[in-house]
């Protein structure tokens, strides 16, 4: 039977007939200029996507909007803040320091692209700039620019992503506390989770260990 898997470049263009826009190829530039710098400032919200042994990773970045700090046009500033201490990006990170950024902002159509090569640094002055509740964090994520440019809202706009009203009401889709205690309902060797009293207790846990 014929397939419709594509597996060249040539084929893959040819779905694409029409020219790119030159805009398109005009927006990104090899640093964070004063127009890319005020959406990083004001986004509290970013994707990281790595690479490692075990594969890819895509992990949640937020904070304050301004947490992460535009250095020099260059150079950006990540503090990693408390999370579940699996370290999946930081270790990729340690084995392949190239990275992917995606910067959202609220109410804002336009995403922000950046990527570059990523360092960590646990250095006791720069994490002290990052102190937050008395807390600091465990190391700095320090990027090396090498590309940025914004993407056009046709994805927030189709996904109504910020339209409170297509927000998923309470129940609609299953709690944390239900995903792992369905999970550990299949496995005879391992104890069931209590699925309900994670999720009661999830909300203060998440709120006293913020930082």
């Amino acid at each position: 039977m014929p397939t419709h898997t594509l597996t060249s470049i040539d084929a893959l263009e040819a779905l694409y007939p029409n020219p790119i826009a030159p805009a398109s190829i005009a927006k990104e530039i090899d640093h964070v200029d004063e127009n890319y710098a005020a959406l990083i400032a004001a986004s509290p919200f970013f994707v990281l996507a790595t690479s490692g042994p075990g594969g890819l990773d895509c992990s949640p970045r937020g904070d304050q909007p301004g947490f992460v700090t535009v250095a020099d046009a260059k150079t950006l500033l990540i503090p990693d803040r408390r999370g579940n201490n699996r370290l999946d990006s930081l270790k990729n990170i340690l084995f392949d320091p190239r990275i992917g950024m995606l910067f959202l902002v609220p109410g804002y159509g336009e995403t922000l692209r950046v990527n570059g090569v990523a360092a960590l640094s646990s250095d006791p002055e720069l994490c002290g700039r990052f102190e937050m509740a008395g807390k600091l964090p465990a190391c700095v994520i320090v990027v090396t620019v090498k590309s940025v440019y914004f993407q056009c809202s046709r994805a927030v706009v189709r996904a109504a992503l910020w339209d409170a009203g297509k927000h998923v009401a309470k129940g609609a889709v299953p709690s944390a506390g239900t995903i792992l205690r369905d999970i550990t309902a299949r496995d005879a060797a391992v104890e069931t989770f209590d699925g309900e009293a994670y999720d009661k207790a999830l909300p203060e846990r998440v709120k006293a260990t913020l930082y």
